[in-house]
């Protein structure tokens, strides 16, 4: 395996500020024994680009590229910084921040990003992370211990917190960093914000363990694996959970339901099956039209119980939470009187500005369910937790102050 080490004349120190500091702060190059202050982020990741760029990759006689190794320049020793990516070494060298332009295909009808743009960036900047350790195989993000084992990662738990969506064509920052969970286990956090201010839009957490690739089972970690990624486990949590809440297992008699799921084959990730986003697309398609109109996904919960394969037939149910006084925004009929609660309330007044009011000002919960149809009926593949709160109309960036 061809090692991705920039050979260039210099060798490269970045001095990143901990989190809520200075983005602005100093960058350190040493050049022949001597050093030179002020160099920038950008002329980092510049210099880099321009040095790999004079690396010739080895070709065949007919011109063609012929080891995926040579492509991918998956790096074999620790990188601190990548060109290509946009991505930089912190937290004293085990931590990772990635610089990210929302893209036009990143959004949705209000020009904010959607979750499930968001969680395809948090794993990206996962498998990246792993890229840049220098530990990476040719897995989906399983080190060379773990491809000797067979091994692969696949996450238990999903917790995402969203206070702020970026808009189209926002820089943000998205930092990474993994610790232990349990004895074979590793948690993953993320923060996600705003490159402008320095404003934290949202955080992750998430639970990972290890599945045989063969077999389908869980695994425990071999002391092999376990020597190659405790040394970049830190003790740091992007979201403190002091119990996890219990989410309870649905039935048919759930309020919203969407069945006959087929995967597609562009569902399926490098481990041949149906990538944890799809899942949550599946989930939110449940969710009524006006509360997607009205509401802000802020935050979501995701445990997975079972993989899907491209074969399997899914059954997505949806069922809204106690919430006060109301459950759900379809409560509220379209007669002239609504009966709440044994009172009679004359829909005018429940729509005037008083309950319903209140209502749009608070939160609403939903449970949801993903299961398998067919022989494997109730077999679960994930239990969930959405929490919505009203949209915020402004997109004018955080002040710092």
């Amino acid at each position: 395996m061809a090692s991705f080490s920039c050979p260039v004349p210099y060798v490269v120190r970045c001095s990143i500020a901990k989190e809520g500091g200075d983005f602005n702060k100093q960058r350190y190059a040493k050049v022949n024994g001597g050093i030179i202050r002020s160099i920038s982020e950008a002329d980092l990741l510049s210099r880099s680009a321009k040095a790999s760029r004079a690396l010739v990759p080895s070709v065949a006689e007919n011109g063609f590229v012929v080891k995926e190794d040579v492509r991918q320049k998956i790096p074999t020793k620790k990188q601190l910084v990548d060109p290509y990516r946009q991505g930089l070494i912190i937290e004293g060298g085990v931590g990772y921040r990635q610089t990210v332009v929302i893209r036009s295909y990143e959004v949705g009808p209000d020009k904010t990003a959607t979750m499930e743009s968001l969680m395809n960036l948090l794993q990206e900047t996962a498998l990246n992370h792993v890229w840049m350790s220098g530990l990476l195989s040719n897995g989906f993000g399983a080190t060379h211990g773990m491809m000797k084992h067979n091994l692969i990662w696949v996450v238990s738990r999903m917790l995402v917190e969203v206070d702020h969506y970026p808009i189209w064509g926002e820089i943000v920052e998205i930092d990474t960093w993994v610790g232990a969970s349990g004895k074979n286990g590793m948690r993953r956090d993320w923060l996600i914000r705003s490159q402008a201010t320095g404003h934290v839009y949202a955080r992750g957490t998430s639970t990972w363990v290890m599945m045989n690739q063969q077999t389908r089972r869980l695994s425990k970690m071999p002391e092999e694996v376990r020597a190659e990624i405790s040394p970049w486990f830190i003790e740091k949590h992007a979201i403190k959970e002091d119990a996890y809440e219990k989410i309870s297992k649905l039935d048919d008699k759930a309020k919203y339901m969407n069945s006959d799921l087929k995967p597609k084959r562009s569902d399926l990730d490098m481990n041949h099956h149906v990538n944890n986003v799809k899942y949550l697309r599946w989930m939110l398609e449940t969710i009524p039209d006006h509360v997607l109109e009205s509401q802000q996904l802020s935050s979501i919960i995701l445990e997975y119980r079972r993989e899907c394969g491209s074969s399997d037939i899914v059954q997505s149910l949806c069922e809204p939470e106690e919430n006060g006084i109301l459950r759900d925004v379809d409560m509220i009929e379209d007669s002239e009187i609504s009966l709440l609660n044994g009172f009679s309330l004359a829909s005018e007044i429940l729509k005037g500005g008083g309950l319903l009011g209140s209502f749009d000002n608070g939160t609403l919960r939903y449970t949801h369910l993903l299961q398998i149809e067919g022989e494997a009926k109730n077999e679960e593949i994930m239990r969930g937790r959405t929490t919505w709160k009203k949209k915020v109309t402004t997109t004018i960036p955080f002040s710092t102050q």
